[in-house]
C-alpha cells in the first residue's frame, strides 16, 4: 500500500509540474480547456493524477473548474498581472536592501544566470529564457536567506514564470530589453547602490506590466 501511494503522489506531481511549466505558460493556452484524457496520454500517467494536479491548480486560482466542462486555464487579469509585480516589488526590494548592507550580495551567481539568459535569445527559448529569469530573481530573494520569504516567493513562481513568457510573445524585442535590465540590477547591487538596485527592480517591473497590459 505504501509503495501504491508513492506512485500516486509521483504521478500528481509529475503532472502537476507538466501543467505548470508546460501547459500554462503557453500564451496559446490562456482560457482554454483542458482535456484529462489527453494531457495524461501526454504526461504519461492515468487521469486520477491529472485530475488531482488540477484540483490544486485550482486551489493556487491557476485554472477554473467549470461544472460540465471541465479545467479552463484562468487568463491573467490586468490586476492581478498589476498585483503580481506590487508584491515582487516589495519582496525583491527588500532583498537588495538587506543584501547590499549585508554586503552578501550574490554576484557571481547572477552573473552567471545572466550569461546563461543571453544564450536563450529567441522565440523558441522562450520558456527557457524565463525560467532562468525567474532563478535570476529568486537567487536574489533566497541569499537573504529568510526561509519564509523564500517560500512566498517561491508561491509566485507559476504567475510569474507565465507572464514572463506573455510578455516575450506581446513585444518583440522583449528579451534584449530584459537581459539590459538585468544587468542595470546587477551592476547597482555590485556597486553596492542599493537606491539605483531598487530604481532598476522597479523600472524592470514596471516595464513588463506595461508590455503586459498592452497585450
Amino acid at each position: 500500500m505504501r509503495a501504491l501511494g508513492a506512485a500516486v503522489t509521483s504521478g500528481r506531481e509529475k503532472a502537476y509540474a507538466f501543467l505548470r511549466d508546460t501547459v500554462l505558460t503557453d500564451p496559446g493556452m490562456q482560457g482554454a480547456y483542458l482535456s484529462e484524457q489527453e494531457l495524461a496520454d501526454r504526461v504519461g500517467v492515468s487521469r486520477t493524477p491529472v485530475r488531482e494536479a488540477l484540483l490544486q491548480l485550482a486551489a493556487e486560482d491557476l485554472v477554473e473548474l467549470v461544472p460540465k466542462r471541465g479545467a479552463r486555464v484562468s487568463p491573467l487579469t490586468g490586476r492581478e498581472i498589476r498585483e503580481l509585480m506590487e508584491v515582487r516589488g516589495v519582496v525583491e526590494r527588500y532583498a537588495a536592501q538587506q543584501l547590499v548592507a549585508s554586503g552578501e550580495v550574490p554576484v557571481g551567481e547572477l552573473r552567471s544566470l545572466l550569461a546563461r539568459q543571453r544564450e536563450l535569445t529567441g522565440a523558441d527559448r522562450a520558456r527557457e529564457f524565463i525560467a532562468v529569469d525567474h532563478r535570476f530573481h529568486s537567487a536574489l530573494v533566497s541569499a537573504v536567506g529568510n526561509a519564509l520569504l523564500d517560500r512566498h516567493y517561491e508561491g509566485l513562481r507559476s504567475r510569474q514564470v507565465r507572464a514572463g513568457v506573455v510578455a516575450l510573445f506581446n513585444r518583440q524585442g522583449r528579451q534584449e530589453a530584459v537581459l539590459k535590465e538585468h544587468e542595470a540590477i546587477l551592476d547597482a547591487l555590485t556597486a553596492g547602490d542599493a537606491r539605483a538596485a531598487c530604481a532598476a527592480i522597479d523600472h524592470h517591473l514596471e516595464s513588463t506590466l506595461q508590455v503586459l497590459l498592452a497585450g
